[in-house]
């Protein structure tokens, strides 16, 4: 087996040196959903890899679930489309399905799969679709407030999940492996659907009874303001997350964030 690489990033490091205080967490869970900003470099791509290396090496079972909207934004927008997004959840189209399978299972994941090689780590991709892992049924059309009242949104091929089988990713990790997963599933007759990556973490982590559900965004965090990087919230509970939805702090790509945690 090869030895994981040592790290290079200064955060990796610090990392190393809270040893001690991971080690505590051996042989325990951690989900860790990481969204498609920080896969726009391969520097940013490989500082992640580090660190989840790191959590690796210490025997943390790690499973990475990850995002790809901004690969699928640019890649929709280079075949002459625009993404659409409704209280920050995308609209997929029967196109937008083939870019995100495109992006998802191919571009982001293979990207992830290259860090883990360099870093010596022992990773496999796999998505919602291998080996039944994730069951979703096709949302049905809902209605929402918008700027002109109530309207009725076609998601398209969105799913949501009704089940998850987590025996796949259990042999995985069993096995020593680190799980790379990919949020594209499948309903009961193999249709692909899209599911948001913040929700397929949140119900993974369920499922393994995970120790940790870690969410990595590009934001600074949830904000009472989100025009005003003070407004940062460091600390809250579900019945703090549901005031800052009613107070309508959380928007855009926050709010299924909040709502993956608070199902």
């Amino acid at each position: 087996m090869r030895a994981v690489r040592e790290p290079a990033s200064g955060v990796a490091r610090a990392l190393r040196r809270s040893l001690p205080y991971l080690r505590l967490f051996r042989g325990k869970t951690f989900v860790i959903k990481a969204g498609g900003a920080v896969f726009s470099q391969e520097e940013t791509t490989q500082a992640l890899m580090e660190q989840v290396g790191l959590l690796h090496q210490v025997g943390i079972r790690t499973v990475v679930v990850h995002g790809g909207g901004p690969q699928s934004t640019a890649l929709a927008r280079s075949l002459g489309a625009e993404a659409r997004f409704v209280h920050g959840r995308r609209v997929t189209a029967a196109k937008d399905l083939e870019v995100a399978a495109m992006t998802l299972n191919g571009t982001i994941n293979a990207r992830l799969l290259s860090s883990c090689r360099k870093l010596g780590l022992s990773a496999v991709g796999v998505s919602g679709v291998d080996a039944g892992l994730i069951r979703a049924s096709r949302r049905p059309p809902v209605t929402v407030e918008g700027d002109d009242g109530e309207e009725t949104v076609d998601y398209g091929f969105v799913g949501d999940i009704e089940e998850v089988d987590p025996r796949l990713l259990v042999n995985l990790l069993n096995n020593g492996h680190l799980p790379v997963v990919s949020p594209l599933s499948a309903d009961g007759d193999g249709g692909l659907l899209n599911i948001n990556a913040d929700t397929v973490a949140a119900a993974l982590a369920v499922a393994l009874d995970a120790e940790k559900l870690i969410v990595m965004t590009g934001a600074p965090g949830i904000l009472t303001d989100a025009n005003q990087a003070e407004s940062l919230v460091a600390y809250t509970d579900l019945a703090g997350l549901d005031q800052l939805r009613r107070d309508g702090s959380l928007a855009r790509g926050m709010l299924p964030k909040a709502m993956a945690i608070e199902s």
